[in-house]
């Protein structure tokens, strides 16, 4: 069962913030990460160094999950984690089209009792659901970063509203 795409319609609510250091993207990933609940969905998007990876730890950290458990699914594309809610982080960096993705049966696991991370969603923006979160981080100098956040639907309203206030 595929997901039905969000990626056309206008978000519900739009905030944006800039985080001064690495660190502070990662405070506002445990936050994120401790609001999660079953079937939320969030989509980052930012080039290479763009504060991806610092967000997802700290939401990964913030649902309870170890540390060390926290990868790049760049390669296996899918990584679950085992926290106070279940996560799956996702990596669409390597996939061309929405055909391979349908393939890696990643939209089987959309909407289901976890959260999911799915980064580098501009490459495929059909993989995200009607109702999600997307978060487009951008470089603002060395270490700042732009956090450009919408939510399309009620609930992904609600945890921006929750997150960030």
């Amino acid at each position: 069962m595929g997901a039905v795409s969000g990626a056309e319609q206008q978000p519900t609510r739009s905030r944006r913030l800039v985080s001064p250091s690495p660190e502070e993207t990662h405070r506002l990933g445990v936050k994120l990460g401790q609001l999660l609940q079953p079937g939320d969905f969030v989509g980052l998007i930012g080039d290479l160094g763009a504060g991806k990876t610092h967000l997802v730890r700290g939401v990964a950290e913030g649902a309870g999950v170890a540390q060390s458990e926290v990868a790049s699914p760049t390669f296996a594309i899918v990584y679950p984690y085992a926290g106070r809610i279940p996560l799956y982080h996702a990596d669409l960096y390597r996939l061309t089209d929405y055909d391979e993705l349908y393939a890696t049966g990643l939209l089987d696991l959309v909407g289901g009792d976890h959260a999911m991370l799915v980064e580098w969603l501009d490459r495929i923006p059909q993989a995200a659901p009607r109702d999600f979160l997307r978060v487009t981080l951008r470089h603002e100098g060395e270490d700042a970063r732009s956090l450009d956040v919408e939510a399309f639907g009620a609930r992904p309203a609600a945890l921006l509203d929750a997150w960030l206030g």
